[in-house]
């Protein structure tokens, strides 16, 4: 799992030896099963997580309903940009599959980035592409009825579809399982 660490960060800007063996070392690597929570709406976190194998799901309470906002597998960061520690968080993070994550915090990432100055911009990188991510996908929801969200998601994340619960597919999408199940039969009419 280590060498997947530093193989995502190498696509970013190539390594150097030592840049490559300090994020190897440091890397706090967690195994979480199914179920586990890694935030709770209210919790004041710090911690930031990297997707190694697994998915997360992300989502409020509203008036006691679950609202789906996001999912993480493979390769993507979970990161609290309203939150880093100051503010308690508006949301919960949950293990929907067993998943292994790298954890990373603001202080551990501090001490490194004092021995390698360039790291901390590797960092910044990430929390941009995450942001623009993010913006992307509230820009799409606002604009996309949720058939073109549906079909977005299949184009962009087929994999998600076989690995989530209908319910919070059809939450993630705005609509109620039944009107998923209509989506669905639509689209399997089309030419």
């Amino acid at each position: 799992m280590r060498e997947k660490i530093v193989k995502y960060f190498s696509k970013i800007t190539p390594l150097s030896a030592e840049e490559a063996t300090v994020i190897k070392h440091s890397a706090v690597i967690k195994n979480y099963a199914k179920g586990a929570v890694l935030v709770q709406e209210g919790q004041f976190s710090k911690e930031t997580f990297f997707v190694l194998q697994g998915l997360v799901r992300q989502y409020n309470l509203v008036d006691g309903e679950e609202k789906t906002t996001a999912f993480f597998t493979e390769e993507q960061w979970v990161i609290a940009l309203n939150n880093l520690g100051d503010k308690p968080s508006a949301y919960y993070w949950v293990c929907e599959e067993d998943s292994v994550l790298m954890l990373g915090n603001d202080d551990s990432a501090q001490k490194i980035f004092s021995q390698f100055p360039r790291l901390e911009s590797i960092a910044r990188k990430i929390v941009e592409n995450t942001f623009a991510e993010y913006q992307q996908t509230i820009l799409n929801y606002l604009a996309d009825s949720p058939e073109q969200r549906y079909v977005r998601l299949l184009k962009s994340h087929p994999d998600l579809i076989q690995r989530i619960p209908q319910y919070q597919l059809a939450s993630y999408i705005g609509v109620k399982p039944e009107s998923l199940s209509r989506i669905r039969k639509r689209l399997m009419k089309k030419p």
